[in-house]
């Protein structure tokens, strides 16, 4: 092979290595939400549960869940006071809804704000992604509920929800 058809060759397969990478981690950032970095806030959410990210909901969500501890999905996830409010001062901060926060408008679109549900199975484009899941597989012993995103998004907790 010619040096110049070998550069040409080598050249293709470099841009098509680079082109193949960047798609990659264009389509794994597409489901990215930035996970919940406040240690208390995770110790707090996250000892039940995933500490689902801010940016998933908006934030008058938050302050609807964080008004109703004693009924958290029927369960008593009362806190105290201060903790309550550094956990809710948080996770409205960090709101899809509000400034800087990437992404989380994808999960809002066609939802009000101040009708917007409280948990995010009911966000019309959770379901748009989800709706391919067939009922069986929500039922298995290792998934059970749909709130349980890490039984199939395995990076979940790093923020990533790719399958």
């Amino acid at each position: 092979m010619k040096t110049p058809t070998r550069l040409l060759v080598i050249s293709l397969l470099a841009i098509a290595f680079g082109t193949l990478v960047l798609s990659r981690a264009q389509a794994r950032s597409s489901h990215y939400f930035r996970p919940v970095a406040d240690p208390v806030v995770k110790e707090e959410c996250g000892g039940c549960h995933l500490a689902f990210a801010p940016s998933m909901l908006p934030a008058s969500s938050w302050q609807r869940m964080m008004g109703n501890l004693k009924n958290h999905f029927g369960d008593d996830a009362s806190l105290d006071a201060p903790t309550a409010t550094r956990v809710s001062d948080y996770l409205v901060a960090n709101a899809a809804d509000n400034a800087g926060q990437r992404y989380g408008d994808k999960l809002l679109r066609g939802v009000s704000a101040k009708n917007a549900p409280l948990r995010i199975t009911e966000l019309p484009k959770w379901i748009k992604e989800h709706r391919k899941v067939p009922d069986w597989e929500w039922k298995h012993k290792d998934v059970r509920t749909r709130a349980n995103c890490t039984a199939c998004h395995v990076d979940a907790e790093t923020g990533y929800y790719d399958e």
